[in-house]
């Protein structure tokens, strides 16, 4: 008889918000939807200082891309230095820096930053995204 490995909730959060950075840079709106709840807030530069609400405001920017989810061309998303930490049985935060490798508009490659906050819940027991703050 094999061991069963431990359920190990950071390790889950860590890999859900992988998907969710792989899904917005994808443009893939169907993946998004299902990790992030229909009530999200953010703060982010795009608000302007503002406390956003609800999925609208986000389903903005994916339809800007060709209408379906893309490969993203020469484009890497990396957390670096991610912390989780579980807050209950039901939520949890991850904090990291997001550093995107990309080429630029004359082909050379760049790196942007930014710092991000999550907050994931666990909705009907699904983990669900439902804060997030990037500066």
């Amino acid at each position: 008889m094999s061991a069963t490995p431990m359920h190990d909730p950071a390790a889950e959060i860590l890999a859900l918000n992988q998907q969710l950075l792989d899904a917005i840079a994808g443009g893939d709106w169907n993946a998004y939807r299902r990790l992030v709840a229909d009530d999200i807030t953010c703060f982010e530069p795009e608000a302007n200082g503002q406390l956003v609400e609800g999925l609208p405001f986000h389903e903005f920017y994916f339809k800007l891309g060709e209408g379906g989810p893309r490969q993203p061309k020469h484009l890497t998303t990396t957390m670096a230095s991610p912390k989780v930490r579980l807050l209950s049985e039901g939520a949890a935060l991850i904090a990291y820096v997001r550093l995107v490798q990309k080429l630029d508009a004359e082909g050379r490659p760049i790196t942007v930053s930014s710092e991000e906050t999550r907050i994931w819940q666990k909705l009907d027991g699904q983990w669900r995204h439902v804060h997030f703050h990037r500066g």
